[in-house]
């Protein structure tokens, strides 16, 4: 499994795609800091995206750090780029999940995806998985408290916001 973007929701995909018994996953990012966490929670390799890297060079880092095309893709940033990758980046015949939102129209590599069949899905993240959700953590299956870096009181909010807009911790 290949998860483009080790923020919030792709830690989430990874701890999932790892619940469900993925046996390799590989993670991006343009962070050093977030795939040092992403490889805390559990990813089996990781690779730093470099923006002067075209999508299909990264595809092939990727390619390279896990030994072969992944199954299964879920494009976590929305960002073009990243959803190329993401194309580049799975065999044919495999899945790309959309779950990160970006831009409302994106230019990606239709007749490419098209003739190696791969199948893109668009994932709208909120719907219907409550319950699921709730069970997973509940039972322990997947256990989210490492994604905890903070604890604020109510009345602390501003400066909660004012650290997540900063990326101050």
């Amino acid at each position: 499994v290949l998860i483009c973007g080790a923020g919030p929701i792709g830690l989430v995909c990874l701890l999932m795609a790892k619940a469900s018994g993925a046996i390799a996953v590989v993670i991006t990012d343009l962070e050093e800091n977030r795939l040092k966490v992403a490889k805390e929670l559990g990813a089996d390799y990781t690779v730093r995206v470099d923006t002067k890297d075209s999508s299909r060079t990264l595809a092939e880092k990727i390619r390279e750090a896990i030994g072969c095309q992944v199954d299964q893709a879920i494009e976590c940033t929305g960002a073009e780029s990243s959803i190329a990758t993401a194309i580049y980046g799975t065999r044919s015949g495999g899945v790309v999940a959309l779950v990160g939102l970006g831009k409302p129209e994106a230019k990606i590599p239709i007749v490419d995806a098209s003739v190696r069949e791969v199948d893109i899905r668009g994932v709208f993240r909120y719907c219907n998985c409550y319950p699921s959700a709730i069970e997973l953590v509940a039972s322990g299956k997947v256990d989210v408290k490492p994604l905890i870096t903070h604890v604020y009181k109510l009345e602390e909010a501003l400066e909660a916001f004012e650290r997540a807009k900063t990326k101050a911790g």
